[in-house]
C-alpha cells in the first residue's frame, strides 16, 4: 500500500502560481503512475493531469493545458504539479493518486489510492 500526501496549496491571486506536492511512503512511487484531480464544491471530480510511472509521459486536462506541469522525482518519491496563469475556476480541493501501473490514466476510478487533499484556492 502506498501512502500519499499533498501540499503545498494555498490563496493566490488570479494570474499567479502555485505548486503542489504529492509525497509517497509505504511502497517506491517510481512503481505507480500518478495523477492529480481537483473537486469544486457542487462540482464532479476533474482531472488536471497524469505522468507515468517513468516520468516519460503526462497527460493534461483541457482546462490546464498550457498552463499546469507535472513531473516526478522518483528519487525523492514526491510528484510535483506546477500551474501557472491561475484562474478563479482553478479553485478546488486538489488530490493526487496512484495507479499500479505503467501508463496513467486520465480516469480518477483507475486509481488506488489517493491522497487527502490540498486546498488551492484563486482569489479575482
Amino acid at each position: 500500500q502506498v501512502h500519499l500526501v499533498e501540499s503545498g496549496g494555498g490563496l493566490v491571486q488570479a494570474g499567479g502560481s502555485l505548486g503542489v506536492s504529492c509525497a509517497a511512503s509505504g511502497r517506491t512511487l517510481s512503481w505507480y503512475a500518478i495523477g492529480w484531480f481537483r473537486q469544486a464544491p457542487g462540482k464532479e471530480r476533474e482531472f488536471v493531469a497524469a505522468i507515468s510511472w517513468s516520468g516519460s509521459s503526462t497527460y493534461y486536462g483541457d482546462s490546464v493545458k498550457g498552463r499546469a506541469t507535472i513531473s516526478r522525482d522518483n528519487a525523492k518519491n514526491t510528484v510535483y504539479l506546477q500551474m501557472n496563469s491561475l484562474k478563479p475556476e482553478d479553485t478546488a480541493v486538489y488530490y493526487c493518486a496512484s495507479r499500479p501501473a505503467v501508463r496513467a490514466s486520465t480516469l480518477w476510478y483507475e486509481y488506488d489510492y489517493w491522497g487527502q487533499g490540498t486546498q488551492v484556492t484563486v482569489s479575482s
